[in-house]
């Protein structure tokens, strides 16, 4: 199996279901099960950034320098934003699985993990 999602040569990977995702060698363009993942650049690095990281929590700070390049501020929501539009990209392209967990009061974890039944019932997603 490999990572389902992958973009520019230097995001090569192999977990869980990679084969759903895929990648061009200019690295700003991403693929989902064959077909174009219209992100911007920010939501690009946000991914990437949570990507290079797979099932470990990376808070909101550390997102921030690595992605915006500057000291984090606090009560800056931006990486919030992004991660939302990321993820909800990733669930339109990918409906079965999750990608992106929030740990409330932690950070975020990167992670292909299939939505169970319930949970798609429960959500409506």
């Amino acid at each position: 199996m490999s990572f389902p999602l992958r973009y520019g040569s230097s995001f090569r990977r192999r977990d869980t279901h990679s084969r759903d995702l895929g990648d061009t060698t200019c690295g700003f363009a991403s693929f989902a099960h064959g077909r174009p993942l219209s992100l911007t650049v920010r939501e690009l690095q946000v991914l990437s950034a949570l990507a290079r990281r797979p099932g470990r929590i990376v808070t909101r700070e550390e997102l921030f320098v690595v992605v915006w390049d500057r000291p984090y501020r606090p009560g800056d929501r931006s990486v919030d934003v992004y991660v939302s539009k990321v993820r909800d990209k990733l669930e339109r392209a990918l409906p079965e699985w999750r990608y992106i967990h929030t740990h409330f009061g932690f950070g975020y974890r990167f992670q292909a993990e299939p939505l169970h039944p319930f949970n798609k019932l429960a959500t409506g997603r």
